[in-house]
């Protein structure tokens, strides 16, 4: 059996992103979205969402580079001199680990994030972290304790088979997948035994905001079995507030509405939806 989940990162980020997940979602082959409660466009990415009753959405936990949900004073070893996160992962990582006082901001802070999602009245399709920051053990600690109360049931490991992508572009080195693969595969672990519907691969990594028209219809056609997530960063524009340098958003977009990507996945037979759909359905990650 194969399933796919095709997810727009960043829902809320920008109205040029809003529009894309929309777009592709109507016409194009996305069926889930992950939500920046904080982000400048989240309300009316919300709206959006309560117009799109099969688009499935799930919170996107920022905890770097981004704006808090709390105030900036209660969570000052999180944020920099303007209130927003800090961008220096590796020390942040440091600070969670070894330092209580950095823990209870980081549980806070999710906790609140968590609640903002709830407010919004939408039903919590799946949990990931930007920049993957859930792949700290701290940060994955705190998502599966406080996810509970709030009725996670599905969560993101960017485990990213760089086999299948040399497959798709011969030569294609993959060296990000690789050197996480220890991490992620011990986290795909703790969030089964916590009970979490996890994908059993993730595309979307290697190609971070190059997410080609070829490369998305390589990849449907060369879809394992089991369940796979695809996430993308689609846009209506590659020049908006907080966009990140070098992404193709719009390239993203047209390659999830191209006619040769709907042809691949018709092609390759696979059930696809939202997390909360094959979490439903008993699908064999």
């Amino acid at each position: 059996m194969k399933g796919v989940i095709v997810t727009a990162d960043d829902f809320g980020a920008a109205i040029e992103i809003n529009e894309a997940v929309e777009a592709a979602h109507r016409d194009g082959i996305l069926t889930a979205a992950s939500l920046m409660v904080t982000g400048m466009a989240a309300a009316d990415a919300v709206a959006r969402a309560k117009r799109l009753p099969a688009l499935r959405v799930g919170l996107h936990l920022v905890l770097v580079e981004g704006t808090p949900a709390l105030p900036p004073a209660e969570i000052p070893d999180l944020v920099d001199a303007g209130g927003l996160f800090r961008s220096d992962m590796a020390s942040m990582g440091v600070d969670m680990f070894f330092r209580p006082a950095v823990r209870r901001q980081l549980t806070a802070e999710i906790a609140a994030q968590f609640e903002a999602f709830r407010a919004t009245g939408l039903r919590l399709d799946h949990v990931n972290a930007h920049k993957h920051f859930h792949l700290h053990p701290t940060v994955a600690g705190r998502i599966i304790a406080i996810g509970r109360r709030f009725g996670m049931s599905a969560a993101r490991v960017p485990a990213e088979p760089a086999a299948i992508l040399r497959r798709i572009e011969p030569g294609s080195r993959a060296v990000q997948p690789m050197l996480l693969a220890p991490v992620t595969g011990l986290l795909q672990a703790r969030f089964a035994m916590a009970g979490l519907l996890v994908p059993r691969q993730v595309f979307g990594l290697t190609w971070s905001g190059a997410m080609t028209e070829s490369r998305l219809a390589g990849v449907l056609r060369h879809l394992p079995a089991g369940l796979s997530e695809i996430y993308l960063h689609p846009a209506v524009s590659n020049d908006f507030p907080g966009a990140a340098p070098g992404y193709g958003y719009a390239q993203e977009l047209a390659a999830l509405m191209a006619p040769s990507v709907l042809a691949a996945l018709q092609e390759t037979g696979a059930a696809r939806g939202g997390f909360g759909d094959f979490k439903a359905a008993e699908f064999g990650a």
